[in-house]
């Protein structure tokens, strides 16, 4: 009893200091994430025929207020800002991605959303709901048969067909959590970030109204690889904190450059760190899931991934390599040449022999995860600023790609084969216009944000003594320029099928993200300095 005493009288004489929060600085991630809990409240408490209203309403409230506050926030030149106990660093890279995330979860939440080009929406309103009965037959068939696209109402005789409103909530956690993931100042932050941003999308992949064989496929392949790649991250987390002593970011770069240790833990765990951020980047050779979950998840989900899962990823990139390890970088450099080379290379070679145009822009984001890498390895404020306003003109135009995707249909649901597109433009001149300048976009063009994004990145390499890098990107961008112009002549050169697909009129949600999506590709590509300048204002900090 005296013994407890001692350690109460003890504890008692101890000041217990509350860690500072700065309020103001971290409210947009506040918001995202108290938004989605208050989301689940909704799908838990309302009935079911009132949710997808609320929940459309409620989703977009909350980006549009996370906006605002950022806005409100940035506009008064704030100083980079270390809080909630050190663990989160609110700098002006941090302020670019956060932008970037929300702005792109607009046009993603309002394809999420859509129930027009898919009657109910484009996810099942039951997530155990399995594969429909061969249609005249009995059984149930293989990812490419019949049994996928049967449609069936999923909902109540006379109603008609529902959707999973829990997409609205696992949309903002998502999104709550790479937001966090990009700002995170310590290892185990950006940890349990990496999972929060994970699960959601690993649960919307397998949600697909049609299709349902190749979607439930996706999610596996998406949630074992992910597994991994988690596992690999929390290994090297393990090994960097056995080294320095800490998690924290600028405690690692104080050990990496003055500490008599030997540099093998160092090194190993920054491999394995990195293998969990390559991964989710869709970076070579960690790229294997990509395809698959690209052609398998519901499109809308496939554009959010494309387009934010990418920013997240080289946001955390870059924060780790030049807060953590920006001493040592002639030591992993040359391990991300030979990385990107190989990201580059194998999109834009494996694109090329591509039937399935959503599996095309897999390998197309495969090539341009390795553009990334190169603003990423220059550690100078050029390479800052190429790279994030990159992940911005890539996202946008990403989605919109999508969007254009999900258009093109037949009795079976999206007609994602190369041959299905021939003569698209006499079908519909609009539709296949759009798509032409998204592509050229892609391909990098000059006019687009694809040109600008990429001249900022090389030029940012080729500051930095990385002219071979930048002429094999160079030769990369051309044999990846082949398969958008295959394309292009497809749609433009090509007489369409008699039974071939139509272009579904979109609603007002799908057209309102495609229109942004190209809206801001244009204005990137002609007016991108004040992107450009805010994607330069400040350095990575911690």
């Amino acid at each position: 009893m005296n013994a407890a005493n001692d350690v109460v009288a003890v504890l008692a004489q101890e000041a217990i200091t509350a860690p500072a929060v700065d309020g103001i600085a971290v409210a947009p991630l506040l918001v995202v994430l108290g938004g989605a809990c208050i989301s689940v409240l909704i799908e838990a408490f309302l009935p079911r025929h009132q949710r997808w209203p609320v929940q459309v309403t409620w989703a977009g409230l909350v980006i549009v207020v996370a906006l605002v506050s950022l806005a409100g926030y940035a506009l008064g030149s704030p100083q980079p800002v270390v809080t909630l106990g050190e663990s989160l660093s609110v700098d002006s890279p941090t302020l670019f991605l956060w932008g970037t995330l929300l702005l792109l979860g607009i046009p993603s939440l309002l394809m999420i959303a859509d129930r027009s080009v898919e009657p109910g929406g484009a996810f099942i309103p039951s997530a155990a709901e399995r594969a429909a009965s061969r249609v005249g037959g009995g059984g149930t068939g293989g990812t490419g048969g019949s049994s996928e696209h049967a449609d069936r109402s999923y909902g109540l005789p006379g109603q008609a067909p529902t959707m999973q409103t829990e997409m609205f909530p696992f949309v903002l956690f998502a999104l709550g959590g790479m937001m966090a993931f990009v700002a995170a100042n310590d290892l185990l932050t950006m940890f349990i970030a990496l999972e929060v941003l994970s699960l959601p999308l690993y649960l919307m992949c397998g949600l697909a109204r049609r299709r349902r064989l190749l979607s439930q496929e996706a999610a596996v392949k998406y949630f074992l690889l992910g597994a991994f790649g988690s596992a690999f991250f929390l290994y090297g987390v393990a090994l960097l904190y056995g080294y320095s002593g800490s998690v924290r970011l600028s405690e690692i770069s104080a050990a990496a450059a003055g500490s008599t240790r030997s540099d093998t833990l160092l090194f190993a765990g920054l491999a394995l760190l990195l293998v969990g951020l390559l991964f989710k980047g869709s970076v070579a050779p960690f790229h294997t899931w990509t395809p698959d979950v690209y052609q398998g998840a519901p499109t809308p989900v496939t554009a959010f991934m494309a387009a934010c899962t990418k920013v997240a990823a080289f946001g955390a990139i870059a924060r780790v390599l030049y807060v953590a390890f920006g001493s040592t970088r002639w030591e992993w450099r040359g391990v991300l040449w030979a990385i990107a080379v190989l990201s580059m290379a194998v999109g834009a070679v494996l694109g090329l022999t591509q039937t399935d145009v959503k599996r095309m822009v897999a390998y197309s984001s495969i090539a341009h995860a390795g553009f990334l890498l190169l603003g990423t390895m220059a550690i100078t404020p050029e390479g800052t600023s190429g790279t994030l306003f990159y992940l911005l003109a890539y996202g946008f135009t990403t989605v919109a790609v999508f969007g254009v995707i999900s258009l093109v249909r037949d009795s079976e649901g999206e007609a994602s084969h190369l041959s299905q597109w021939a003569g698209l433009a006499k079908r519909s001149p609009v539709v296949a216009g759009v798509m032409t300048f998204l592509l050229l976009a892609l391909a990098g063009l000059p006019l687009t944000s694809g040109f600008t994004a990429k001249f900022a990145v090389f030029s940012a390499a080729l500051s930095d003594g990385m002219a071979p890098l930048v002429v094999i990107a160079l030769v990369a961008s051309a044999v990846a320029a082949f398969f958008y112009l295959r394309v292009i002549v497809l749609m433009y050169f090509s007489e369409p099928a008699a039974d071939g697909p139509t272009v579904v009129v979109p609603g007002a949600f799908t057209t309102a993200a495609i229109t942004l999506g190209v809206l801001v590709t244009l204005l990137l590509g002609i007016l991108p300095t004040p992107a450009l300048q805010w994607a330069g204002a400040g350095a990575f900090s911690g």
